[in-house]
């Protein structure tokens, strides 16, 4: 009897071994690579909504500098040699050229920041740089209202 149980055990404790589950390693390591690649994608898609936010700033600033534009060809046009609109044409001039200058800053920083975030190899850290542009970005965007709104108050009517 006790043969028996020896011999059975030699043939059958092999075979449970090698039909055992196996340790849950390589699972988790593939789940920790599919997180890996989720975030990636996540931040990737973050990074193309920022460029397109910004695209649309951009358009924005050009109409902005658009309308200035057209306001300082009206007033050069309509009263010619008068001197105070001489000197409103001045001040649009100046206010167009800043405009201008503003917005060529802002897009090649933005440009930096976005190709920086993209090379950050540490993805935490990518996501909190992400952020802070996101913050800086609808920084941006309630200065131009403002501006877009006190420059209106202070055109003449």
């Amino acid at each position: 009897m006790k043969l028996t149980r020896l011999i059975a055990g030699i043939f059958f404790v092999p075979l449970i071994l090698c039909t055992a589950p196996r340790p849950a390693w390589p699972a988790a390591d593939q789940l920790e690579e599919f997180r890996q690649e989720q975030t990636k994608d996540r931040q990737k898609k973050q990074l193309e909504d920022l460029k397109r936010q910004e695209q649309l700033e951009n358009l924005k600033r050009d109409q902005q500098i658009q309308q200035v534009q057209r306001e300082l060809e009206q007033i050069k046009q309509s009263k010619g040699g008068d001197p105070q609109a001489q000197q409103q044409a001045g001040e649009l001039q100046r206010r167009l050229d800043q405009l201008r200058n503003d917005q060529q800053l802002e897009r090649v920083q933005r440009e930096l920041q976005i190709d920086r975030i993209q090379r950050e190899p540490n993805s935490f850290r990518q996501q909190e740089q992400i952020r802070e542009l996101q913050r800086q970005q609808q920084m941006d965007f309630l200065r131009d209202q403002s501006r877009k709104t006190q420059q209106d108050l202070n055109r003449p009517r």
